[in-house]
């Protein structure tokens, strides 16, 4: 039976290693939190005020690039890429006659673009959430384009919206056509 010299040592060395414990995950939480306010930015804004809390925020983007580490993203060949950007190029010249059109079709031709550099699409929300990991400050383009498109789906927009919703789209569609970007560390 230990002694109490012993009893209180054992006794300050658990309280020792318990504040240390602790003082560690709290180092990891901040560490985390700033890896993740650095890396998505303007999106990790946007989540955590759409969450109304940080942590459900970093939970999320922390999903996110789980999730994204299991895809097998590539860049687009110099050929996919010259055929993007000729198809982008129809879709503009097509605004001036069919705004409303060219709309859609820049819709379709980003997740073409998306399905051609290896992310799943499915609808807007996961799509945003997947590209927000490696694009995090051009998918904020894309959610305000994706606005407007709702918007005009109602009727409510003009064509100065529409245009602002090309704008939005062709920062995204820049981003993504262009042949030689790699992110995706997972490969």
């Amino acid at each position: 039976m230990p002694d109490s010299n012993e009893s209180i040592l054992i006794i300050v060395v658990a309280l020792i290693a318990a504040v240390v414990a602790v003082g560690l995950y709290h180092f990891y939480l901040q560490w985390r939190s700033n890896h993740l306010r650095s890396h998505f930015g303007p999106e990790y804004d946007r989540l955590a005020e759409t969450r109304g809390d940080a942590r459900a925020a970093e939970s999320e983007l922390t999903k996110r690039e789980k999730r994204v580490a299991r895809f097998h993203i590539r860049p687009l060949t110099p050929e996919e890429s010259a055929r993007f950007t000729r198809r982008w190029q129809d879709i503009q010249a097509e605004f001036v006659d069919d705004p409303k059109s060219s709309l859609s079709n820049a819709d379709d031709l980003l997740g073409d673009a998306m399905a051609a550099r290896g992310y799943p699409v499915q609808d807007f929300e996961q799509r945003s959430a997947d590209l927000s990991v490696d694009h995090p400050v051009v998918v904020q383009h894309y959610h305000a384009a994706h606005s407007i498109a709702l918007r005009h789906r109602h009727g409510e927009t003009t064509t100065e919206d529409l245009r602002q919703a090309m704008i939005h789209y062709r920062a995204l569609f820049d981003e993504l056509a262009a042949p030689s970007r790699h992110v995706n560390a997972a490969e």
